[in-house]
């Protein structure tokens, strides 16, 4: 599982680039480069003390290309920059599964296909790994032309600090579905539970200090979130009171009636079938409209980021 002997590209030196560069050459990766176009990442990556070159450089330079750019970028970058100047028997390694799995690149046979797919943000990941806890990634061997690619594969998860917490066997299209099902049904339930808690606790006369303070500020929610974790999501109800459990029940019964299930299937079948990542490329060749909507709705002078702002004064000066 060592990367001994092995020449390493970063392609990308954003949020996870930065702190898995940093992660590899703590673990011994020493002939490593990152491949980025002349921006400030590429400044900071100078300044962390690495060699950047173009894209192009950069995968004709090593044996194992670890692509961490975003998802809708990458075909372009791939097709462009990485594909012509990778050499046959090479790895390249994806951190996620959603260009594999959607069609939007298609690798050449004489490659290893590796997929390395951290479920931590790269700023935790990074934090992690200096406090030598590690962090969970999904991982798999998607094609194997050099006979190596396990070997190459462990190593490299060993090496950004993975396996010291734990990794978990996933295809690409298994884990681009997952990954997206749970941020589309999940992720976006809570945001709207969230808003709408917000605006009718308001209603009501509820200060909006007190209904940040309550849902998250205060950690409550956090202990919830980690009790699921350590004691099991049904043995977690237990560590509340009664009147939690009651109200928790019975308000649990009531939004069972709505048929939320069907809505998360006509979801996952949207991702499944490579709509949403059809959608997603429109929206980035259109330049991103619904997504500078979505940014406008966090705006700093929305209801909750000025109520959040209010209450973090109230608790700075107490």
């Amino acid at each position: 599982m060592s990367l001994q002997g092995l020449r390493l590209a970063v392609i990308g030196y954003g949020h996870l680039g930065r702190p898995f560069s940093l992660n590899l050459r703590d673990s011994g990766a020493l002939q490593l480069v990152v491949g980025n176009i002349e921006d400030d990442y590429a400044q900071v990556a100078r300044e962390d003390g690495f060699t950047v070159l173009p894209v192009a450089e950069a995968t004709a330079a090593a044996d194992i290309i670890y692509i961490l750019l975003p998802d809708e970028v990458i075909p372009e970058v791939f097709a462009a920059g990485i594909a012509p100047n990778l050499s046959p028997g090479s790895a390249i390694v994806f951190a996620s599964g959603y260009t594999l799995a959607y069609g939007l690149v298609t690798p050449a046979e004489d490659l290893d296909v590796l997929l390395l797919a951290p479920r931590m943000a790269g700023e935790n990941a990074r934090q992690r790994y200096l406090e030598k806890q590690g962090f969970f990634a999904y991982i798999n061997v998607e094609q194997d032309a050099s006979g190596k690619a396990w070997p190459r594969l462990l190593g490299l998860t060993a090496a950004v600090g993975v396996l010291r917490a734990g990794a978990m066997k996933l295809n690409a299209k298994l884990e681009a579905n997952l990954d997206l099902f749970i941020e589309q049904s999940l992720g976006a339930v809570l945001g709207v539970a969230i808003m709408s808690a917000f605006a009718v606790g308001e209603e009501a006369g509820i200060p909006a200090e007190a209904l940040i303070l309550e849902m998250f500020v205060s950690q409550e929610m956090e202990m919830v979130w980690r009790s699921f974790r350590q004691e099991g999501f049904f043995n977690a109800s237990r560590v509340h009171g009664p009147t939690a459990l009651y109200g928790g029940f019975i308000r649990t019964m009531q939004f069972m009636g709505i048929d939320m299930g069907d809505q998360f299937r006509r979801i996952l079948a949207e991702i499944q079938s490579g709509e949403f990542a059809e959608k997603f490329q429109a929206e980035r060749e259109a330049g991103y409209p619904l997504l500078r909507q979505a940014e406008a709705m966090s705006m700093e002078d929305s209801p909750i980021a000025l109520a959040e702002k209010r209450l973090k004064e109230m608790m700075a000066g107490s």
